[in-house]
This record gives structure tokens, C-alpha cells and sequence, in this order.
């Protein structure tokens, strides 16, 4: 089914554009997020992540469960996140020993030219950063993807506007 993704109820209710459903539409809506939201009572680093790695699978783990937003379902995807930013770093770490350009020396004159393992290098390391925005964007790990998921503070406004302000907005 091809269009937009769908939103969260509350973040459908904060924007104020719940107006096309009805109560018992919000009701069942609300019960089929809740089921999906899923449990948080086996959430720990998989073992094929090192110390390191599941040091680091703890910290963002409590952070997203600290948002509401991780499940026991989510476990393997943080930890190929994890997994894919460890060998993003070494990448570069690796990257940075080696010069882009080589030289010859030919005739008396240097001669640059391109050093091909250092293209090589840059393909994986292009392709590694892409698969870690891609996994951190579907973790919510990623300011954009988070904003996705914020519910505008409209409820304290309304509280100090007079009946008119509330029925007919600021005229």
C-alpha cells in the first residue's frame, strides 16, 4: 500500500486533526497500539556483540525505553546498528592512514595518481554509514525520525483562552 506512513494516534490528536474519527474509531485505534507496542521483559545484547558494543547496546537501550519506544522486538535491530557503527569506526580509523593520491617518480618528476584501495575504502565506508542512518532513522535514533513521534503541547494553551478564543482561535 503505497502513501504516507501512518502516524501514531497521539501524535494525530496533538496536531489537533483527529476531527475524522469517531470515539469508537480513537478506542480501537488506541487498543491495536497498544498491542503493538510490545514487551520490554527480554531486552539484553544479543552475544555475538563484544563488550564494547554491548556496553553501548545498554546505553541507547535505555534511552529508547526511556522514549516508549523499544520493545524486545527491537533488540537485533539495535544490534545491527551497533554492529554496523563499530565497523563504520574502524573503517575510518583506517581510511585516515591512507593517502588518497600515490606518487611515482618518473623522468626526475613526481607523478601523482589515485590510490585505488583508498576508492575501495571509500565505497565500503559509504556504504556502511548508509546502512547505520538507515537502521538509527528506524530506531528513532536520529532527531528527524524522533520528530516524527513528538505530540505538539496544544493542551496547556487552551486552558488560559476564553470560550470564544477556544471555539473561534485567535480572531
Amino acid at each position: 500500500m503505497s502513501g504516507r506512513n501512518k502516524q501514531p494516534l497521539s501524535v494525530i490528536q496533538g496536531k489537533g486533526r483527529s476531527n475524522h474519527l469517531t470515539k469508537s474509531e480513537i478506542k480501537k485505534r488506541q487498543q491495536q497500539e497498544d498491542a503493538m507496542r510490545g514487551f520490554t521483559d527480554k531486552i539484553d545484547p544479543p552475544t555475538y556483540l563484544t563488550k564494547k558494543q554491548r556496553d553501548d547496546f545498554e546505553k541507547i537501550a535505555v534511552e529508547l525505553l526511556r522514549l516508549n519506544i523499544f520493545s524486545n522486538l527491537d533488540v537485533d535491530s539495535l544490534a545491527r546498528y551497533i554492529d554496523s557503527k563499530t565497523q563504520y569506526l574502524e573503517l575510518i580509523r583506517h581510511i585516515k592512514r591512507i593517502k588518497p593520491t600515490d606518487f611515482i617518480e618518473e623522468n626526475g618528476k613526481k607523478k601523482a595518481y589515485a590510490n585505488e584501495d583508498y576508492a575501495k575504502l571509500m565505497r565500503v565506508k559509504n556504504s556502511l554509514f548508509n546502512e547505520c542512518r538507515s537502521a538509527a532513522s528506524d530506531l528513532g535514533l536520529t532527531i528527524t525520525s524522533r520528530l516524527k513521534l513528538v505530540i505538539p503541547d496544544n493542551g496547556k494553551k487552551d486552558e488560559n483562552k476564553s470560550e470564544f478564543e477556544k471555539k473561534f482561535g485567535d480572531v
